[in-house]
């Protein structure tokens, strides 16, 4: 198991949120999101390790930036 947290740029209501959450929670593995509007923190954990340009595109799906 493992666990990942991003900055995820862009988002300003419980929408943005959803949406980033239901892009990253399709991603192979996924087994839960925790996101932070405030922060911009996303907790992802996962049963391996993703690859940060996989996470990136479903951020990017979603209409949102992951923080460099």
């Amino acid at each position: 198991m493992a666990t990942t947290t991003y900055t995820v740029t862009g988002m300003t209501c419980g929408h943005c949120v959803s949406s980033v959450k239901q892009e990253i929670g399709k991603i192979d593995g996924v087994t839960s999101v925790d996101v932070d509007l405030a922060t911009g923190l996303v907790r992802v954990d996962s049963a391996g390790e993703l690859a940060e340009t996989e996470v990136a595109a479903a951020v990017d799906e979603a209409g949102y930036a992951l923080s460099a």
